[in-house]
């Protein structure tokens, strides 16, 4: 299964002072500075939309904004409460009830309740049902009674085997009782539809493809934060990392990753092994997206002074620092022509949206040459940030294997990798899932003859004596 993200130039720093979306880059794409901060923040009359069909919004706040009388509600006080409130909203403590009418008007585009305890039932369902982590990016007075803000929500839905995880961003309009001084409304809109109205049957349809099955390796990647996300793409804020690099041929390539895989398996100074991550980059920084580098990400915790030199002069070490990123996932084999047709549509809509998109882009392919093969594929809608093929990755073992019923032989493989497949395998007609070693399976689907194959991984090369089946058959 692979799963690839392209995004505009990521990796020009941000200074501290311009957190708040300052400057927007794509990682795979080229990267982004959006003019004002109102080109990601929406500003109020983009949180509450004037036209026609979102009058019901208006109707839910019992306040009229327009010609209010001089408030006497501390709404200064009431935005650094929400502050420090909104971040308990799905822990253990949860929020302060007590800051809400009881009649509070709850609306977002597939859910509506009208009291306190509904809104809460809700939050109460979330947490069993997605797991969901809650980030709170700014509050701010937007009218005499109103207070704006805008968050993240990140969730996984537990139910599902997979596990898959839905992304949520956009703004809250949260109206004031001025009798009492207590929310009364509370509105939500989501970045990544554009009919906000409930109940939005676009709302729910990206609540199903969030949905669908796909898969990354689990082993470590750069972290980031998801300032936005809209129908297009993703706004991330990505903290800083280390890469080993060098050039690459072209976007979609592999020419150079033996040299920086080989880094990692101990072609350094000291020998020194070090674990593998997600996912290996490509960076192009012209305008043809032809001057390229290929790069492996290093671990987090990793220093760059205390890491070994490479062996090889044309590999080099790297701090990328921190940034923010504009990036669009897809799956699929990554070919050259599907990879510029993705940076041209990246392109596209951030400059439809404001945004100045850098020069270049970054292709982030997540598929693991030590776990998942580029014929892995067949399942449907894998993660894919680019397949890699592992023939070309991990060239010391490029062994190709036969599976028959009842038999399995390597082709000149170590005799011990073969002895070990021996003894574990019990090769059944219908093959559905297999584990095997960090050797090349990349004409498997031809050579097998038999069943379906939906999903085939292989462990890591410090794995070979665990090799197992993972399926039922």
């Amino acid at each position: 299964m692979a799963t690839a993200h392209l995004s505009i130039q990521i990796l020009r720093p941000i200074p501290a002072a311009c957190v708040s979306f300052q400057r927007v880059t794509t990682t795979g794409l080229p990267s982004t500075c959006p003019s004002p901060p109102a080109t990601l923040l929406k500003t109020r009359k983009e949180a509450i939309p004037t036209n026609q069909k979102f009058k019901w919004v208006r109707k839910l706040s019992l306040v009229d904004q327009s010609s209010p009388p001089k408030p006497t509600v501390d709404v200064e006080g009431l935005v650094s409460f929400l502050y420090d409130d909104l971040p308990h909203l799905f822990d253990d403590q949860g929020i302060d009830r007590t800051a809400y009418d009881e009649q509070v008007k709850f609306r977002d585009p597939i859910t509506k309740h009208d009291t306190i305890s509904g809104y809460l039932f809700n939050i109460s369902l979330l947490k069993v049902l997605f797991r969901p982590l809650f980030q709170l990016h700014w509050v701010k007075q937007t009218g005499p009674y109103e207070i704006t803000t805008r968050w993240t929500m990140v969730m996984k839905f537990m139910p599902l085997p997979w596990k898959p995880e839905l992304v949520f961003t956009g703004t809250s309009v949260m109206g004031i009782n001025p009798k009492n001084g207590k929310f009364c409304s509370h509105v939500d809109f989501w970045d990544c539809i554009e009919n906000n109205e409930y109940f939005s049957l676009e709302g729910l349809w990206d609540v199903f493809r969030q949905l669908r099955i796909y898969k990354t390796p689990d082993l470590e990647t750069p972290r980031y934060k998801i300032l936005k996300r809209t129908a297009n793409y993703e706004v991330r804020k990505y903290t800083p990392f280390i890469v080993v690099e060098t050039n690459g041929d072209k976007l979609s390539g592999s020419n150079g990753f033996n040299a920086v895989a080989g880094y990692i398996f101990g072609k350094n100074s000291t020998m020194e092994k070090i674990p593998m991550t997600t996912p290996v980059f490509t960076q192009a920084l012209d305008p043809e997206l032809s001057e390229v580098s290929i790069q492996i990400v290093l671990p987090l915790e990793k220093d760059i002074s205390s890491l070994p030199d490479p062996s090889q002069e044309t590999v080099n070490l790297r701090k990328v620092e921190e940034g923010i990123a504009a990036a669009l996932k897809f799956s699929g084999k990554p070919t050259e022509d599907v990879v510029r047709e993705i940076e041209k549509a990246l392109r596209s809509n951030l400059i439809k949206d404001s945004l100045k998109p850098k020069m270049g882009c970054l292709l982030a392919r997540y598929n693991d040459p030590g776990r998942t093969w580029n014929f892995t594929m067949v399942m449907d809608n894998v993660a894919n940030e680019n397949c890699i093929k592992l023939s070309t990755l991990n060239s010391q073992y490029q062994k190709t294997v036969t599976i028959k019923p009842n038999s399995i032989h390597s082709s000149a493989a170590k005799p011990f990798i073969y002895a070990t497949i021996r003894r574990s395998w019990n090769c059944r007609q219908n093959l559905e899932n297999f584990c095997g070693v960090c050797i090349c399976f990349h004409s498997c689907r031809q050579q097998l003859g038999m069943g379906t194959l939906k999903n085939i991984t292989a462990l890591s090369r410090g794995d070979r004596k665990n090799f197992h089946v993972t399926s039922s058959w």
